[in-house]
């Protein structure tokens, strides 16, 4: 009949099988954090064992454990080690796979941009220059605005041309041939000024036209080229002049004031 000594050898060796295995099975779905737990807990459940096993019987003589029979237990001592060996060799193993498939694998550095935390939200600058921050869009929309304000003040009527621009000539000889407006209009040629585009834009914010002539009196628009010919074809273009310069613009027909001097 096997002692008790052997019967316990022989339980350590199933039970570190088992636990292997276990061990194994379970670091393949889980991170190094369960991992860790699992290791604590089997360690733990075998020194509350080897505590219960004191309990029952175990004295120590000449500084080695004993068995219940008498032997001594060093056998018993070294399948612990080995045991404890092996599930630290699973652990580590665990750690590795997790960190070689782990889903949260930072991104290499040049893949990131900015700086911080809120790299990942922040955009690539464009090709060949820097992106444009907040503050300098303030200073171009200040110095359009104040561009734009000393434009108005130049003349009541003030008309937004371009040089090329066949409606913006149309416009222009209504306006300035066809009537004598006083104070005379004032004529801004965008594409012959260092910020016409901007203006041009800015225009379009405040006005809703977008688009070439735009002719303003006391900075609100009354039109393109198409709404000063049917003013005039109307015969309305100088009372609508007249009645948004509230009395401080006087137009008339320069082939009239003629005639008046002839006759």
């Amino acid at each position: 009949m096997p002692s008790q000594r052997r019967i316990r050898v022989i339980t350590y060796l199933v039970l570190a099988g088992i636990v292997t295995l276990l061990f194994l099975s379970q670091s393949r779905s889980s991170n190094s954090q369960s991992v860790q737990g699992f290791y604590s807990k089997t360690v733990n459940a075998m020194d509350r064992h080897h505590a219960a096993a004191g309990q029952a019987g175990q004295k120590p003589i000449a500084g080695h454990d004993v068995d219940a029979n008498g032997d001594t237990a060093e056998d018993d001592h070294a399948l612990s080690k080995q045991m404890t060996d092996r599930l630290r060799q699973a652990e580590r193993k665990a750690k590795e796979n997790a960190a070689a498939k782990g889903p949260n694998k930072p991104e290499t550095p040049q893949e990131v941009i900015g700086v911080g935390s809120s790299a990942s939200g922040q955009k690539r600058p464009p090709p060949g220059g820097e992106a444009k921050t907040e503050h300098e869009e303030t200073e171009e929309d200040h110095e359009v605005e104040g561009v734009l304000n000393t434009i108005l003040k130049k003349s009541p009527v003030i008309v937004f041309s371009k040089s090329y621009c066949p409606f913006s000539k149309m416009a222009k000889g209504i306006l300035l041939d066809k009537y004598i407006i006083e104070p005379v209009p004032f004529v801004v040629e965008l594409d012959q000024h260092p910020l016409g585009a901007r203006i041009q834009a800015k225009l379009g914010e405040m006005t809703g036209r977008r688009t070439v002539p735009n002719i303003m009196i006391y900075g609100q628009s009354i039109g393109g080229g198409d709404d000063i010919s049917a003013l005039d074809k109307e015969k309305a273009l100088a009372s609508k002049i007249a009645s948004l310069g509230q009395g401080r613009i006087s137009v008339s027909l320069r082939f009239e004031q003629s005639a008046q001097k002839a006759g």
